[in-house]
């Protein structure tokens, strides 16, 4: 029972760290990257579709994103959720693909990126550290109902703090990576 307990709690932070990478990857960088359009949806056909499903998303350069929809009378919808979506892009339209310039991002702007990257990291580490005190809750019920002994209990406690501050830590380079992209010209 001690282990199904650590290793939901690590498939829960697992979790929380993939989902803080997920969110990383949607704030924009100077530089052209097809993975912040992953949370656009349109409305195909009456069903809300992911766009990489319906088009072709290449990056021909550093700060241009193509759309090359697989039927034309979707480019119209395309603009739209993508105007909908709130990603800073402003969709451009040549009859064929949908081009997507990527602005170079002025000093301010790149302040309050990087304000949000702590943001989102925080609420990451946040997310884990609830998981291990849930845990830690979990084993020290546990532990009073089988009368399982106090250094038992105390290793298992210790394994999840270290198991916390692995995902901790992987969340910080996580911080540093995407500052480091944010910074660079």
């Amino acid at each position: 029972m001690l282990d199904e307990i650590q290793s939901d709690a690590k498939h829960r932070m697992d979790q929380a760290v993939e989902h803080t990478r997920m969110e990383l990857v949607k704030i924009r960088t100077g530089r052209a990257n097809p993975e912040v359009l992953n949370s656009v949806t349109v409305d195909y056909y009456g069903t809300k579709t992911p766009l990489n499903q319906i088009s072709n998303i290449t990056v021909p350069e550093a700060r241009l994103i193509t759309i090359q929809p697989f039927e034309k009378h979707l480019i119209p919808e395309i603009e739209k959720a993508i105007m909908d979506s709130n990603i800073g892009l402003t969709p451009n339209n040549n009859g064929t693909a949908i081009l997507l310039p990527v602005p170079a991002l002025s000093e301010e702007r790149r302040k309050d990126l990087i304000r949000m990257v702590h943001q989102q990291v925080e609420e990451g580490r946040v997310a884990v550290r609830n998981v291990r005190r849930d845990a830690i809750h979990h084993v020290r019920d546990y532990g009073k109902e089988e009368h399982i002994s106090e250094d038992e209990i105390r290793m298992v406690e210790q394994d999840m703090q270290e198991m916390t501050d692995k995902h901790v830590e992987s969340l910080n380079t996580l911080q540093e990576h995407k500052e480091k992209e944010l910074m660079e010209f």
